[in-house]
């Protein structure tokens, strides 16, 4: 039986521990979070943190939030080792740029289909055959009104008009 990364009857040292070379306590706040089989998962906190700040912002929360508290701090630590300046920021700044282009990129397309829809003539009296006629006719001739970066033309007719 295993006890938050420690045998039953041996005390062996959580990663933190074994990182500060000090004797790992039963009471440990580091050992349910830092297990002894992930040492880099400490050491990448403990090189951006330190191990006395990790330390207190733990002892600082509840225990139902600092599970929560040491996924933000890995994560955050990672981001800081990529890029050390703007750290996890960096990387929302990057994502919100890409939704930003997205949302761009789906209104365009969507003012592309209204525009499309009044252009076609819709007349209650003609066949079915006659309106899919004109439609195979147009569909070579057809162009986008407002260019899609990125997208295919052909790929955006395909899925939108077929």
């Amino acid at each position: 039986m295993k006890e938050s990364g420690r045998k039953q009857g041996t005390l062996s040292p959580c990663a933190a521990c074994k990182l500060l070379r000090r004797r790992c306590a039963r009471d440990c706040v580091f050992a349910p979070y830092f297990p002894a089989d992930q040492p880099q998962k400490f050491a990448i906190v403990h090189k951006v943190f330190g191990a006395s700040n990790v330390n207190k912002m733990l002892q600082e929360l509840p225990e139902h939030q600092r599970s929560d508290a040491v996924s933000s701090m890995v994560y955050e630590a990672n981001a800081r080792m990529r890029d050390p300046v703007y750290g996890c920021v960096g990387a929302i700044s990057s994502l919100q740029q890409q939704v930003d282009v997205l949302q761009n990129q789906l209104a365009l397309a969507q003012a592309e289909v209204v525009h499309m829809r009044l252009q076609t003539p819709q007349f209650p009296s003609t066949s079915s055959s006659a309106i899919a006629a004109t439609n195979n006719d147009s569909s070579h001739s057809r162009r986008s009104y407002y260019p899609l970066n990125g997208v295919e033309q052909a790929d955006v007719e395909d899925s939108l008009w077929s």
